[in-house]
């Protein structure tokens, strides 16, 4: 007969290197937030990125101007002339002006040229004006007037240029407007007054010898120029000579339109190089 059976007991797992491999985990799979999550990170660098490289191009371009800056860069840069150009630019050495040819009976006019005896000082509006003009000027915020005088090619003749400086081109245009009349039948158009140098050929050239005005308009500044006999002589009624008459005229806007058309010409367009500096 068989014997009693042993209880069969299954065999111990093998240990050290033989031993089994524990059993693999599945790995968690990522959350769709997460992936939401860095997806957004990445679309707002990379707008980041666009915005940044979009503004470097702006700056690196010229820079544009629309037409109030640019008629405001205008006004400044003709503004600023009267402080930052030299007298001898204002005032040249010598200016070209014109007799006409009816003066002397030809056909063709005479070109002649004035010569600058000297600059004055910078003088205050009420100073450099008669009275009336001051007025005018001091209601539109007139801030100096620059003087300088001429003698003509006979140098019988002075002229006295006065640029008034006004705030703005609006200012100078209302106090042109302004300006009053002549303030006699002989006497001339007020305006500026003049100015002699001593020890020169204008010695005797004075208020009173003043015989004829004139005044123009450039930009933020009024142009003057009164002429005269620069021997002294009084007024004499400006029929009386009908060369001397139309050399005044000659000399007095020569030299005055020279002046005004320098400060008042209009400066380069403004633009803007680009750049972080600009």
């Amino acid at each position: 007969m068989p014997g009693p059976q042993r209880p069969v007991t299954p065999p111990s797992p093998p240990a050290g290197p033989h031993a089994y491999p524990p059993a693999r985990r599945k790995a968690p799979r990522p959350r769709p937030r997460r992936k939401g999550l860095w997806l957004t990170v990445l679309v707002l660098s990379l707008v980041g990125v666009v915005a940044a490289t979009a503004g470097l191009v702006v700056q690196l371009l010229p820079r544009t101007f629309d037409s109030v800056q640019k008629q405001q860069l205008t006004t400044w840069e003709m503004g600023k002339r009267w402080r930052a150009w030299p007298a001898g630019k204002i005032f040249p050495d010598t200016v070209r002006y014109q007799v006409p040819g009816s003066a002397f009976g030809g056909p063709d006019g005479l070109v002649l040229d004035a010569h600058r005896i000297g600059i004055a000082s910078q003088a205050s509006c009420q100073e450099a004006t008669d009275a009336s003009v001051a007025r005018v000027l001091a209601r539109y915020g007139c801030l100096a007037v620059l003087r300088a005088t001429y003698d003509d090619a006979t140098q019988s003749l002075a002229v006295t240029v006065g640029v008034a400086i006004l705030p703005g081109p609006t200012e100078a245009r209302a106090s042109l407007r302004a300006l009053p009349g002549r303030s006699g039948s002989t006497a001339p158009r007020p305006g500026v007054r003049a100015v002699a140098f001593h020890r020169t050929l204008v010695a005797r050239f004075g208020n009173r010898q003043r015989q004829l005005s004139w005044q123009r308009e450039a930009g933020p500044y009024l142009v003057f120029a009164t002429v005269g006999y620069a021997d002294g002589r009084r007024r004499v009624q400006e029929t009386a000579n009908i060369y001397a008459t139309a050399e005044m005229l000659g000399l007095e806007y020569g030299v005055g339109d020279w002046v005004a058309r320098h400060l008042g010409a209009a400066p380069r367009a403004p633009s803007c190089p680009g750049g972080p500096a600009c």
